[in-house]
Formats: C-alpha cells, structure tokens, sequence
C-alpha cells in the first residue's frame, strides 16, 4: 500500500474522524493516500485488497430522514430489499447537497463517524466475510481500516443484508 510518508497534519475533516475513533476505544488509524480513493475500485487498487472489502459510504434518505448505508464494494445496494430490511415506505440515494450538510463531508469520502450528529447506520452483512473493511477517513484522500466488529461498534450500526448476490 501507498500512503503518504510524511508527517504532515491530516485534514480537518479527518482529524474529527480519528478523534472520533479515538474517543471510542479503538486503534485504527487514519491514513491520507497519495491518490484519490473516491471510488470502491480506486480504493481497492490504493491499498491492494479485494473491492468487497471497501466499506462505502453511501448516504440516503428512509422516509425523509437520513440513513448512513456502510455496503460492501463487491455490489451495489438493491433499495427495494433496503426499504424492507429498515422498514420504511420509501428510500432513495440522497443528494450531494445532503450528504454533505448531514455528514460534514464530501462524497467520495464519507466516514462511517465524524459527522455533526450521529446517523442512523447500516452495516451490509456482506462485509462481515472480511478481516480488514477499509472505510473513508472524512476526505476523498483518507481511509482507515477497521474489522467488521469495530465498525459496527463504532458506528453502532445495524447489521442487514443490502444486496441479493
């Protein structure tokens, strides 16, 4: 894996996600990468793994109100089997507008923490059949690894099945 090897400062928005961690218990660190981890395939190729172990950030609204969706790379979220698994009428992607007044971050880099309040948050089962899920640290630039077992504590997310493969 490439990382950056100074020691320069991380992002602002990332420092938060780390103090977060850290507040939590946990010894994940933050990392800033050279290049841009945007997407699940960019972040993959970064930190050499497996595009399923990329834990995605991806933000939508159940019933108008923000819902925090961690899915594995491997697939894309099937919104109708996520309506049902959170019980709600209705679900849709959020808007960028959205996901960065709700999470305090761009998307591309959207952590599973840090964000100005706390989100309800899913966790794609999916991503249980990994040791190490890489997440956004808060910036395009920054990820963190964590075990599926951290990630849930961290975020205390609720573990559902986001997709049918």
């Amino acid at each position: 894996m490439t990382e950056q090897q100074t020691s320069a400062p991380l992002p602002e928005r990332s420092r938060i996600v780390q103090e977060h961690v850290h507040a939590a218990g946990l010894a994940s660190r933050v990392r800033e990468l050279p290049d841009s981890a945007r997407t699940a395939a960019q972040a993959a190729a970064a930190l050499g793994c497996e595009v399923g172990a990329i834990g995605s950030s991806l933000l939508f609204l159940a019933d108008g109100e923000p819902l925090l969706v961690m899915t594995s790379g491997r697939h894309r979220v099937d919104v109708d089997l996520l309506t049902a698994a959170v019980g709600a009428r209705a679900v849709a992607m959020a808007p960028a507008a959205t996901v960065r007044e709700v999470t305090g971050q761009a998307i591309g880099g959207v952590a599973p923490v840090g964000h100005p309040a706390r989100v309800r948050t899913v966790i794609d089962e999916a991503l249980r059949d990994y040791d190490v899920v890489w997440t956004a640290g808060g910036t395009p630039h920054t990820v963190m690894p964590l075990s599926f077992d951290e990630l849930v504590t961290l975020t205390g997310g609720e573990v559902i099945v986001v997709a049918g493969d």
